[in-house]
């Protein structure tokens, strides 16, 4: 897929409503291609929403989104799934792995879908490029929590989508652990040249980022780089 010449991202006037309750009232966004930026605010300020918004999972109430040039704002959810397809890698707190697959099974999973030929064969070059060459075998039960997460990251990055969302990704992780996925993620973000966002709680690993944005009450609070 050829990386679009625009921003990564471009919301413009974003709203979501759930019921009667307005979850995001009017997000202007521009993410830059290769940007890193984090996504910080409270609970219930509007960050996973904003998030399942970016990457097609939910459609807005209002306003425009254009993400990796297709604008999910005028796409039907059939059109929306094909257009996320190859353009989104998601990294989630939970690991969300098929448990009767092998690592190596999981991560061929999305390259199957793209339609790479030998998507095992890619798999496994995946899965060595986050240090799990000697775990290619092995069913998710079998790994530890830290190459759980390993191994979605892995899932996520082989189609190699130019956006990458990662939303709490060592939530589920002890401090050591969660410290190396992070330098992973960046890592292998560095090599693949796509656009980075992660939601996090953390000041620390927000600083990481090129750029910070912070939501509250449904708006964007502020909008800094680092």
């Amino acid at each position: 897929m050829t990386t679009p010449s625009g921003p990564a991202i471009r919301a413009r006037g974003l709203t979501l409503t759930l019921g009667q309750t307005a979850i995001l009232k009017g997000i202007d966004l521009a993410v830059a291609p290769g940007e890193t930026l984090a996504l910080l605010g409270p609970s219930g300020s509007g960050k996973s929403s904003l998030m399942a918004l970016l990457t097609g999972l939910e459609r807005a109430s209002g306003g425009t989104l254009e993400v990796a040039g297709a604008d999910f704002s005028a796409l039907g959810e059939d059109a929306l799934a094909k257009a996320r397809r190859g353009r989104i890698g998601v990294v989630l707190q939970a690991f969300h792995l098929l448990p009767t697959m092998t690592a190596r099974e999981n991560v061929a999973t999305p390259l199957e879908l793209a339609g790479e030929r030998d998507a095992l064969a890619r798999a496994a070059e995946e899965l060595a490029a986050v240090g799990l060459a000697h775990r290619l075998d092995h069913y998710p039960a079998q790994l530890s929590g830290g190459e759980q997460q390993r191994v979605a990251i892995a899932r996520a990055l082989a189609p190699r989508p130019p956006l990458i969302f990662a939303d709490e990704p060592t939530g589920n992780l002890d401090a050591a652990t969660g410290a190396a996925i992070i330098d992973l993620l960046f890592a292998r973000r560095e090599a693949t040249g796509a656009t980075l966002v992660i939601i996090t709680h953390d000041p620390e690993l927000a600083r990481r980022c090129q750029r910070i944005v912070t939501l509250a009450d449904g708006r964007i609070a502020s909008d800094v780089r680092t």
